[in-house]
């Protein structure tokens, strides 16, 4: 066995300082399409120091100039003209290097040390790789010697399949790294609009004195996705919308929404907040998921005016397949704050537009002096737009304008569309705020360890109880906003989806 390396003599936390980069998976479509593109915007706005290093490493047998030449491509199929220039680019590329290297294989872990030299700079293991390899890769890299004091790994979700093999894969990366140095990313966590979603409730008396059961009727959150499986009917199949989905980005988004105010910005104090509000999730029983629970499977339909295959159609598919692309439900939050406020979540494939969006339902007026026939209209809502065009709205209602409208309302927007109110700032992309938040060593857009275990015990009585049940999901034709009884689900309340889009 290698010996360790000594320690790092440069902590992280200042961006000035060299760090070393480790992207296992470095040919994949995560690095390629977003994590290296990330890195070269973080370098082209001065926010790499002179000496920091990326090295790839993948299963496939390239060298240096060929993995250079294959991110130039990459870089030029999803950035704009405006977003290159040729002197970043030149000194971007000059930081590549690339090793081939199987995973599974501990002497292939030599590479990474021999890499490093004698540099004492931290290093950041970013795991562009399923999580069945997570504590492969660690184990692996502690043993070649080539792990110092300062290092930190990046973790991708879902970590783990269920409770127990998450538990597992954490156990597995927590044998090598202390939880400090572990940073799980929900890219969601790095947008804009969730950044302005604490300051918009913590910086802002007018909302924040009426974030509460006594002035909010309810909340609504929609992540929609256009398209279907791509190429990956697999893995999907396995993991389904609710793993894929709502343990990791739904969860995290209704977190943020209803935990109460943290004592201060640091990491586990944002973390402590979000960990009570997911201890504080209503149980979802058997009643309730007859109820409160609407799971589907996309059908043939149409995209776009084009036809498109069901998911049981999908290259590669089982046709017996029980596995959902899409989940609604309904939750409550069962602390004081909350109480009696419905949560209904909604997210699936295949559905009409790529729409990631939180909307908050205040409450109306208890005298209302208007036209009886627009009391539907008396309640302000605020929408907040996380894709695909990141902003907020606060509706609010106005006295039509005219002679002959009288004391007509009116709703409109109070809007905020963060690329027209900033039109020469450009909206970073998520995975450039969280890979520079890691190199400064704050965590507080990370997920940490008990986050992760509650989510999957709330998810669990859902896949569970599925699984025991053996129902198939209902059907929804693809280019619909999923099976009817997710609007019968929330109808019954009283309400409906909010679908000015």
């Amino acid at each position: 066995m290698s010996q360790p390396r000594s320690a790092s003599t440069e902590p992280f936390g200042d961006v000035s300082h060299a760090i070393d980069l480790a992207l296992f998976g470095a040919l994949g479509d995560l690095a390629q399409g977003k994590l290296l593109p990330a890195l070269y915007q973080l370098d082209r706005e001065a926010l790499l120091a002179a000496d920091t290093r990326i090295l790839g490493l993948s299963r496939h047998a390239h060298d240096t100039a060929s993995f250079r030449q294959l991110v130039a491509e990459a870089l030029d199929a999803r950035l704009t003209d405006d977003e290159q220039d040729a002197e970043s680019r030149t000194r971007f590329l000059r930081r590549l290097d690339y090793s081939p290297l199987e995973f599974t294989q501990a002497a292939d872990y030599a590479a990474v040390g021999d890499w490093r030299g004698t540099a004492t700079r931290p290093m950041v293991v970013y795991l562009s790789v399923g999580a069945r390899l997570y504590g492969d890769i660690c184990g692996y890299l502690q043993q070649s010697g080539s792990l110092g004091e300062h290092d930190r790994v990046v973790v991708e979700k879902p970590v783990g399949h269920d409770l127990a093999s998450s538990n597992a894969v954490n156990d597995a990366i927590g044998e090598v790294f202390p939880e400090k140095q572990i940073y799980r990313i929900d890219h969601y966590l790095g947008k804009e609009t969730v950044q302005n979603l604490i300051a918009l409730r913590f910086a802002n008396p007018l909302f924040g004195n009426q974030w509460n059961q006594n002035h909010i009727s309810h909340v609504e959150i929609t992540v929609a996705e256009k398209v279907g499986i791509e190429g990956r009917w697999g893995y999907f199949d396995d993991a389904g919308q609710l793993r894929d989905m709502v343990q990791n980005h739904l969860l995290q988004l209704l977190c943020l929404i209803a935990m109460d105010p943290p004592s201060n910005l640091d990491a586990d104090a944002i973390r402590d907040e979000k960990v009570k509000v997911l201890k504080a999730l209503k149980p979802l029983t058997p009643e309730a998921q007859e109820r409160d629970v609407v799971r589907g499977q996309y059908i043939a339909g149409t995209s776009d005016g084009q036809p498109v295959p069901g998911y049981l159609e999908e290259d590669g598919a089982n046709p017996q397949s029980h596995t959902e692309t899409f989940v609604a439900l309904k939750t409550e939050v069962a602390n004081w704050r909350w109480a009696g406020v419905p949560f209904y979540l909604r997210t699936g494939k295949r559905l009409p537009e790529k729409l990631s969006q939180i909307v908050i339902h205040f409450r109306q007026q208890p005298h209302y002096i208007f036209d009886p026939d627009q009391r539907s209209l008396a309640a302000n809502k605020l929408v907040i737009r996380l894709q695909p065009d990141e902003g907020i709205a606060l509706q609010v209602l106005t006295k039509d304008s005219g002679l002959d409208k009288g004391m007509r309302l009116r709703p409109g927007p109070l809007h905020l569309d963060f690329n027209n109110a900033y039109p020469k700032s450009r909206i970073p992309d998520a995975y450039e705020r969280l890979l520079l938040e890691v190199m400064k060593g704050r965590q507080y857009l990370f997920v940490r360890r008990d986050e992760v275990e509650y989510a999957w015990r709330w998810c669990e009585q859902l896949s569970e109880s599925w699984q025991a049940r053996s129902t198939p999901p209902r059907r929804y034709p693809a280019g619909s906003w999923g099976p009817v009884a997710s609007i019968a689900m929330i109808t019954q309340d009283g309400r409906s989806w909010y679908e000015d889009y």
